[in-house]
């Protein structure tokens, strides 16, 4: 039986861009992935920055208010619920770097060991590497791929964990990336399995041709029709079925 690979997508919203200047996340959205499928398990929390005013300009990009959050839990009050959501499997996220920084500045105030980077993949980074020209903004991602993002006028984190879980489908691949799978190892889970170095998409040989929907009634019929054609034919220089 093949490994199933299981992928957290997931975005935060925070009070502004300095975690280590004593910004905090106020909001956690996160969607789970099953091979390469969403599984319907999501999770989304808002978080009390426990006194940390929300930067203005944080404020014009998700919306979310000082006073919207003073009702919300504190971080150490969900802390078991994310960590045993976020436990196992790659965590992907846009510009990962950023997020993961705030967690595990929210972590580490609680006691808590950090995010490991090894199971971090970042699909900027990706992008970058497929679309080397950009843009690659997630706005800019959603109109290459075609991606709705209309309901996107704020920022939200469950909202953008799910447009982001789209792209990142596209991103290796679309759908066509889920038949890779039983190639993959049971080693280290690659959050950009699916990819060449050169950020190209692996071209993979299936491992049996597929069933003709043709029956045999058919076949005989269009050789017949071909018969049927002159010389100079396509078809008969290039061979029928």
């Amino acid at each position: 039986m093949s490994e199933i690979l299981r992928e957290i997508i997931f975005d935060t919203e925070t009070t502004g861009l300095k975690a280590n200047d004593g910004d905090r996340v106020i909001e956690i959205g996160a969607v789970e992935l099953i091979n390469r499928f969403p599984s319907g398990n999501t999770f989304h929390v808002f978080v009390n920055p426990e006194g940390k005013e929300v930067h203005p300009e944080a404020l014009k990009v998700h919306g979310i208010s000082n006073d919207f959050l003073k009702d919300k839990p504190k971080f150490s009050e969900v802390a078991d619920d994310f960590l045993e959501f976020f436990a196992e499997g790659s965590l992907i996220a846009h510009n990962a770097s950023f997020d993961t920084g705030f967690l595990n500045a929210e972590l580490k105030r609680i006691g808590k060991p950090p995010i490991d980077q090894v199971r971090v993949g970042d699909t900027l980074q990706i992008a970058r590497r497929k679309h080397p020209m950009g843009p690659n903004s997630l706005d800019a991602l959603c109109s290459r791929y075609s991606i709705d993002n209309s309901k996107r006028e704020k920022h939200g984190a469950l909202l953008d964990s799910e447009i982001l879980a789209e792209v990142y489908i596209e991103l290796l691949g679309g759908r066509q990336a889920s038949f890779s799978l039983e190639q993959e190892s049971s080693g280290e889970q690659k959050s950009d399995a699916g990819l060449n170095e050169d950020g190209s998409v692996q071209m993979i040989q299936r491992p049996r041709p597929l069933v003709s929907p043709l029956s045999l009634e058919d076949i005989e019929k269009h050789h017949a029709f071909v018969e049927t054609l002159g010389e100079n034919s396509i078809w008969k220089k290039t061979g029928s079925l």
